[in-house]
């Protein structure tokens, strides 16, 4: 049997162990033009596993566009409901360096290493009655990932969906909204435009999203959960006109890949054995890379990523301020500090596991990398 009979043998769900990002790479299986310069990437893995994620969170892809690769961050567009398969649905700004390397260089049969998925923003999180999903260019991406999970499991399901773009050919995903349109009875579409086109006449909404044309599209907006995505200008003009029609913004929730500007939580921190938390250190404390072998000194202050970086270690690393999880690595012992915002579960600072962008070492510490 060749490998192409091989690889398309059917394999029952529960034939397959999960996906890991620490030992299996990405294939693609397919690239489709969504919009003007925004195309979609389908990938399986390359061992056969399956995807386990919630909808709306994303992946850290390591892009080779350079002598060193570079990290970036991209929404899952796919539904875990089809676990087979994930795809992310990505638009080539002007000057972007590993959009446009995806665009040049990644076809069917490619592999790149990838990491995740990570992330909170999901309805999964926040189940409620009715949603309102509203998004601006690339931002629907998140939504569309609930979306077409909700069309899968739960077709009945009261959404509102509005979606505001520069021109109708800019609308992605605009022809399978339409169709879902057309077969969820719970789902109304709404779309703003910007400007009209010399591609296609329009007759639907045009202009901004504002608190005049929210109620003409969703007059119940005040009754649902709201998942909101989009450029930082949109999305704090859809917070600051919910918030001045009264509705209660606990919620409300919205993606972002940018640091809060609130103070980080921090995660419980070890105790000593006589029961004291142990204090920042004010001399270098020793690091041991157990796999690089490698011993570093980490500077008072310093993280434990910046102290594999200075000692020659790679861990990669893409936001660098605790979201998306790509610098997980497991602390094999010592006690650290860690500032985090959500790229890490509980389950996994309990198995060992810390960010290292934003852990401090409290002791000398070992790490598995």
């Amino acid at each position: 049997m060749n490998a192409i009979a091989e690889r398309a043998l059917y394999r029952h769900l529960d034939e397959m162990a999960p996906w890991n990002d620490r030992l299996q790479v990405l294939e693609c299986i397919g690239v489709a033009d969504e919009a003007p310069e925004v195309k979609t990437f389908t990938f399986r893995s390359d061992n056969q596993t399956w995807f386990r994620y919630r909808p709306g969170q994303f992946v850290t892809l390591e892009i080779p566009a350079g002598d060193e690769p570079v990290l970036r961050t991209y929404t899952l567009s796919s539904s875990p409901s089809r676990p087979f398969s994930i795809a992310v649905t990505v638009k080539a700004q002007p000057g972007s360096i590993g959009t446009r390397w995806m665009f040049e260089n990644i076809r069917p049969g490619s592999h790149i290493r990838a990491y995740g998925p990570a992330g909170d923003f999901s309805h999964h999180n926040h189940p409620a009655g009715k949603y309102l999903f509203v998004s601006a260019g690339s931002g629907i991406t998140p939504v569309m990932s609930m979306l077409r999970w909700l069309n899968d499991c739960a077709p009945a399901t009261d959404v509102g969906f509005v979606h505001c773009a520069r021109r109708p050919e800019d609308i992605i995903f605009r022809k399978e909204l339409e169709l879902l349109g057309s077969r969820m009875p719970g789902l109304s579409l709404g779309f703003l435009i910007e400007e009209r086109s010399s591609r296609e006449s329009w007759f639907g909404h045009m202009g901004r999203i504002d608190a005049v044309r929210l109620p003409l599209l969703v007059s119940d907006f005040r009754d649902r959960e709201v998942f909101c995505c989009g450029p930082e200008p949109f999305m704090r003009a859809v917070r600051e006109m919910l918030a001045a029609a009264g509705f209660d913004m606990a919620h409300y929730h919205q993606e972002s890949f940018s640091a809060p500007v609130a103070e980080a939580p921090v995660a419980p921190v070890e105790q000593s054995e006589a029961g004291a938390s142990p204090q920042p250190a004010e001399t270098p404390l020793p690091v041991r890379f157990a796999l690089s072998e490698v011993d570093g000194d980490c500077l008072p202050g310093q993280t434990v990523l910046q102290t594999a970086r200075a000692s020659g270690v790679r861990i990669p690393a893409a936001c660098e301020f605790g979201l998306c999880g790509t610098c997980k690595v497991r602390k094999l012992s010592g006690t650290v500090e860690m500032n985090h915002n959500g790229g890490i579960l509980d389950h996994e600072i309990e198995d060992g596991f810390i960010l290292a962008c934003c852990s401090r070492p409290l002791s000398p510490v070992e790490i598995e990398v």
